[in-house]
């Protein structure tokens, strides 16, 4: 059990990162990437809301929606379970981390709309996890996508004292970096199976 665990996690951070596997999130990933704090912030927020998502929603799966045969309520219960989460990580931020509010602006509401938190509620339905492994994938889904978003905010400030051709300033040396991230990730495709 506990090495199935451990493969879950590792699976979700490595293997299956959702940002440079499924190429979900990648919106706040580039957007909010430019800089380490606010990158590191947003990585924290979004693992909170992933792992807090995997517990609400396989307990509204299983118990509810399920047993009672409405399974094609899981959309719509997915999505209000999200969006009331981020509400709440918003206030919380808000209330308790003003310079970190202010540095994610915009990125910070639009967890809500960050398919890789659908996505993941999906995917623990869809792999029929238990809870334990639901909690641990949904913890480990946000701890890859604080990794990505990490790295790729430490490479994007070093690249502001790089001498990056104008046409491939900005946006173009953006998705190109996430190009060659996906690629060294690739790298660990196999080690690890679904």
């Amino acid at each position: 059990m506990e090495i199935k665990l451990v493969l879950i996690f590792l699976g979700a951070v490595l293997t299956n990162n959702f940002v440079l596997s499924y190429f979900l999130g990648i919106c706040p990933f580039l957007g909010v990437s430019g800089k380490w704090e606010s990158a590191m912030g947003m990585g924290l927020a979004t693992t909170f809301v992933m792992t807090i998502t995997s517990v609400v929603t396989w307990v509204i799966y299983h118990k509810i929606l399920h047993p009672l045969g409405l399974e094609y309520l899981e959309y719509v219960s997915f999505i209000m379970v999200i969006s009331s989460l981020v509400q709440f990580v918003e206030m919380v931020i808000h209330k308790m981390f003003e310079p970190l509010y202010r540095s994610l602006g915009i990125y910070l509401p639009l967890i809500t709309t960050n398919c890789a938190i659908l996505g993941l509620a999906l995917f623990m339905v869809l792999r029929e996890y238990n809870f334990f492994e639901a909690v641990t994938f949904g913890f480990g889904a946000g701890a890859g996508f604080t990794l990505a978003i990490i790295i790729m905010a430490g490479i994007r400030e070093e690249l502001d004292f790089a001498d990056v051709p104008e046409p491939f300033k900005g946006g173009p040396i953006t998705l190109i970096i996430a190009g060659i991230l996906a690629l060294a990730f690739m790298g660990f495709g196999g080690m690890i199976a679904q």
